[in-house]
């Protein structure tokens, strides 16, 4: 009888388990890096985001400018845009390209790594002291593609549609995957080089040490027939 209720409580557990799975497979993917920051006339935000390679990365945006009166943000008049630059891992520029006030960036990473992503403003003139709100939401991967839009280009019906959601998140699990992969193995590299230069510089000392206590023992000797005391 306890055996059984043993099996029913385990049955359960992974039950419990696989569903929690299931609701992280599901939803999680659905988070995005929504935020806002302010900026002054001469001041430049960035930011860092790991994307492997060959990921779109889309970045949404929207511009308020500030009433040094009555301290609301609104939405700025004509002339106001954003200068946006992208730099890849190996610090060269994938992105610089001047924007309107509002709307939209997307390039695509050839390497995996860290790209920063800087935005500014691309006048100083207009603002009159005041600084501007930016609202910035960056998707990476399949959360960039506008499914509904694809559906109606491709015209494809819900499940063909789905099918192609699922497949995009699968091919971006993959390149997750070999981004990590390649992390791993450049961090282990990096220990092993440490480790290596660790070895090396305890061997170093190792020998400056014997060498020491030899030259110490021969400088004790000579003093010491010196001083006929041997």
């Amino acid at each position: 009888m306890k055996m059984v209720l043993a099996c029913s409580s385990l049955s359960r557990v992974s039950s419990m388990i696989t569903f929690a799975v299931v609701v992280v497979v599901v939803f999680v993917p659905a988070v995005t890096h929504a935020l806002y920051f302010h900026i002054s006339e001469t001041e430049r935000k960035c930011f860092i985001e790991e994307v492997p390679d060959e990921t779109l990365v889309k970045g949404n945006y929207k511009t308020m400018i500030q009433n040094t009166q009555t301290n609301e943000f609104l939405p700025p008049s004509q002339g106001i845009g954003m200068h946006v630059d992208v730099r890849d891992p190996n610090d060269k520029m994938v992105l610089s390209r001047t924007y309107s006030a509002q709307g939209q960036f997307t390039f695509i990473s050839h390497i995996p790594g860290e790209h920063v992503i800087c935005l500014y403003s691309n006048t100083s003139k207009w603002f009159g002291g005041a600084k501007l709100r930016v609202y910035l939401d960056i998707q990476v991967g399949e959360h960039a593609n506008n499914y509904q839009e694809i559906a109606s280009k491709d015209k494809l019906s819900e499940l063909q549609l789905r099918m192609r959601q699922l497949n995009d998140q699968v091919q971006q699990i993959q390149k997750e995957q070999n981004y990590q992969r390649q992390r791993e193995k450049r961090f282990r590299d990096t220990s092993e080089s440490t480790s290596q230069r660790v070895i090396v510089w305890a061997m170093f000392q190792l020998v400056i040490l014997v060498a020491l206590g030899f030259w110490q023992v021969q400088h004790l000797k000579k003093f010491f027939i010196a001083k006929k005391l041997v």
